[in-house]
């Protein structure tokens, strides 16, 4: 699901994943698939607790539909590894962009992303909220 409020300068998007798919996923592709979706610090952390490591995934993965969701880049093509959920020290995740993706929302005009990351029993979800600047007139990049 995405919204767009008002002017359009405040975007959400929100997913949620059963994280049985992702361990599947894992269990079918193994690394190939991590490392497809995920950088190298995201399959560290994810990989840092055996028993907590399928929702981990599965929150991430989440995470960038959500991302995709609220940025309006599901017709861009990304690089799923362009959009990467961090943990900092207090335990709050955040989002970083790279590459492609972080010249889209650069020329979009996206000034703060925030991410909120939850999993209980068999899901995991994500919701990122996205703001644009008022005074900068550029469109998302998919279609309208």
């Amino acid at each position: 699901m995405a919204l767009s409020l008002g002017s359009g300068r405040l975007s959400i998007g929100v997913d949620i994943v059963q994280i049985s798919r992702i361990t599947e996923s894992l269990d079918q592709f193994g690394d190939r698939f991590a490392q497809r979706l995920f950088t190298e610090q995201e399959i560290a952390y994810a990989r840092s607790s055996q028993p907590l490591m399928p929702e981990r995934f599965a929150a991430r993965f989440a995470a960038k539909e959500a991302a995709i969701k609220a940025l309006n880049l599901s017709q861009a093509g990304v690089n799923w590894r362009d959009i990467e959920v961090l943990r900092g020290a207090d335990g709050a995740c955040s989002l970083i962009f790279h590459g492609r993706v972080a010249q889209i929302l650069e020329t979009a005009g996206y000034d703060e992303v925030a991410l909120s990351l939850s999993h209980d029993g068999d899901y995991a979800t994500a919701m990122v909220a996205a703001l644009r600047s008022a005074a900068d007139g550029a469109q998302p990049a998919g279609p309208h």
